[in-house]
C-alpha cells in the first residue's frame, strides 16, 4: 500500500544473532548438568568478552596489540593479592585492577601514540614481558613463579561460587557489558571517528580530528575491560601463575579470536570465541592424550582450522554468518 512505511526489524541481523547466543548461554545452566560443558560455556563467554575488549583498540582504533596480557595479568594479581594479604573482598581487587590497568593503558597510549603498525605491537609485547619479569621476580609479594593461590570464600560478596553454573551467569553479565560498549563504538559517532583514524590517520588529523585523544581513549577502555576479565578468570580458577597471565600466547589468542570472528564488529569476537574455544576444548579433550601418538595432535588440527579461516575468510566469520542468516530469512 502506498504511503505505508516499510517494516523495519527492531534488531539488526548481528544484534539478533548476539541476542540468540546470549539467551542460549543464559538457559544452559538450567538444562546442562555436566560441569565440563558449563565450564566450556563460561570460557566461551569470557574469551568473547576479552576479545571484544581487545577489538575496541585493535579493531575500531587500529591499535593492534600483542601485549594485552599485561592488562589481563594486572587484573588477576590485583584481585588476588588483597585477598591473600588483607582478606579484602574480591570486588575491591576487581575495581583496583581495572583502574590500575586503565592507568597503565593511559601511560602506554601516550608514550607509544605515534607508533604505528608492528612498532605499536612490539611496544605492547615489551610491556607484557616487563610485567612478567617484575611479577615473577618480586617473590616477597607475588611469590614469584610459585604463583598465588586465592582463598576460597564462597558468596557473591567475595565473587566466589560453588559449581560452574553461577560462573556462566557471571561471565554472561561481563560479556553483556563489554558487548554494549563495543556496540556503542560500532554504531555511534565515536566509532565513525575511530574508523576515520584507523583508515587514514593523517587525513583524519587534516580535517581536525583529535587522533591522539581517540587512540588513547580506545586503549584505556580496552585495558580496563581486559583487566576485569582477568579478575573474573582468577576468581574462577583460584590460582594466578605469572608465566600464564602475562604470556604472549594469551595476548595472541585474544587477537586471533577477534580477527577470525571479524575485526571492528561487535559481533565478531563472539562468533570467533564460539568457534575457537569450543574447537580448542573439544580437541584438547579428545586428542591430547599420549596414546596412539596423539600428543600435540590437537594443536595441529587447531592450527589448520585457523589457517583455513584466515585464508578463505579474510574479513572474518561475521560477514559469512550474517549473509547466511539473511538468506535463511529470505528463503523463509
Amino acid at each position: 500500500m502506498k504511503g505505508r512505511p516499510a517494516f523495519r526489524p527492531v534488531l539488526s541481523a548481528d544484534q539478533g544473532l548476539a541476542l540468540g547466543l546470549f539467551l542460549l548461554a543464559a538457559l544452559s545452566p538450567a538444562v546442562i548438568q555436566d560441569n565440563y560443558f558449563l565450564d566450556t560455556i563460561s570460557l566461551i563467554l569470557l574469551w568473547a568478552a576479552m576479545a571484544t575488549a581487545w577489538n575496541i583498540a585493535g579493531g575500531f582504533a587500529g591499535q593492534v596489540s600483542l601485549g594485552h596480557a599485561a592488562f589481563f595479568g594486572l587484573g588477576t594479581y590485583l584481585v588476588a593479592l588483597p585477598q591473600v594479604y588483607w582478606g579484602w573482598s574480591a570486588w575491591f581487587g576487581l575495581v583496583l585492577g581495572a583502574l590500575a590497568a586503565a592507568a597503565v593503558g593511559l601511560i602506554v597510549g601516550y608514550l607509544s601514540n605515534r607508533l604505528r603498525g608492528p612498532y605499536f605491537a612490539l611496544a605492547t609485547i615489551a610491556l607484557s614481558q616487563v610485567l612478567l619479569v617484575v611479577f615473577s621476580r618480586w617473590r616477597e609479594v607475588t611469590k614469584g613463579g610459585e604463583g598465588v593461590p586465592i582463598p576460597f570464600r564462597p558468596g557473591l560478596e567475595n565473587l566466589a561460587f560453588v559449581g560452574k553454573g553461577p560462573w556462566v551467569y557471571a561471565m554472561l553479565v561481563y560479556l553483556l557489558v563489554v558487548f554494549a560498549i563495543a556496540l556503542y563504538f560500532e554504531r555511534g559517532r565515536l566509532g565513525q571517528l575511530l574508523a576515520a583514524v584507523r583508515e587514514d590517520e593523517d587525513a583524519a588529523e587534516a580535517i581536525g580530528i583529535d587522533t591522539r585523544r581517540l587512540k588513547v581513549l580506545a586503549i584505556v577502555v580496552s585495558a580496563l575491560l581486559t583487566a576485569i576479565g582477568g579478575a573474573l578468570w582468577a576468581q574462577s580458577i583460584g590460582f594466578v601463575d605469572p608465566f600464564y597471565v602475562f604470556s604472549i600466547d594469551l595476548s595472541v589468542k585474544m587477537a586471533l579470536i577477534a580477527i577470525i570472528g571479524g575485526m571492528a564488529r561487535a559481533i565478531g569476537p563472539l562468533i570467533g570465541s564460539v568457534l575457537i574455544v569450543s574447537t580448542e576444548s573439544y580437541l584438547r579433550a579428545t586428542l591430547s592424550g599420549p596414546q596412539a601418538g596423539q600428543t600435540g595432535l590437537y594443536l595441529i588440527i587447531y592450527g589448520l582450522v585457523l589457517i583455513l579461516v584466515v585464508r578463505f575468510l579474510p574479513q572474518g566469520l561475521a560477514p559469512l554468518m550474517l549473509r547466511l542468516l539473511r538468506w535463511g530469512k529470505a528463503g523463509a
